[in-house]
């Protein structure tokens, strides 16, 4: 019964937009050049916060990739309700996605890859799963002069430093008072 509890207060934050810099889904969604036959990849999907807005506009397959099962199951069980059949979980770390190269259109992490470490590797990941003009986006929170020490942060200019040393071009950044997002393309 504690862990149901827990696990429905961890959904509760995962999905309030306050805590995403009050961007929603669809917001998000609508800043990119997204055609309805791309392929989505959701990196540390979560509650399927953007997977569940990215499958009602795409008829291509989007993947929510996450590391727990737990929230896999609530992602599928909000896709069955909402009779979305192009959504396919994985369960797998973002440093080792087990999907084929140049297989996807866009590639997403919504505040996630502050707690990947190295993120070089990750990074390197999520390039060699996009197709040769696919899409980055990243959204992460901004870090501050003096951050919590129990949640950490990557500034945007050190991540679009390290999304520029993977490879990829830097095509638009959307800077937020608490958050950022940065677009990049696979060359």
């Amino acid at each position: 019964m504690e862990g149901k509890k827990h696990f429905m207060k961890k959904v509760e934050f995962l999905e309030n937009p306050e805590k995403r810099g009050g961007i929603l889904p669809e917001e998000l969604l609508d800043m990119l050049p997204i055609q309805q036959t791309d392929t989505f990849l959701d990196l540390g999907a979560g509650t399927g916060y953007l997977t569940i807005p990215a499958a009602k506009r795409v008829k291509g397959s989007v993947f929510a990739l996450d590391i727990d099962d737990q929230m896999l199951a609530l992602i599928h069980s909000k896709a069955k309700k909402e009779h979305l059949t192009n959504i396919q979980t994985i369960n797998s770390r973002i440093e080792d996605i087990s999907l084929p190269s140049h297989s996807i259109d866009f590639s997403i992490a919504s505040l996630v890859l502050h707690e990947i470490e190295p993120l070089s590797e990750s990074l390197q990941q999520i390039k060699r799963v996009l197709k040769s003009g696919g899409y980055f986006v990243c959204v992460e929170f901004e870090k501050k002069d003096s951050p919590a020490p129990h949640h950490p942060r990557i500034s945007s200019t050190m991540m679009e430093e390290k999304i520029r040393n993977t490879g990829l071009e830097v095509i638009e950044r959307y800077p937020k008072e608490e958050i950022y997002i940065i677009v990049a393309q696979k060359p």
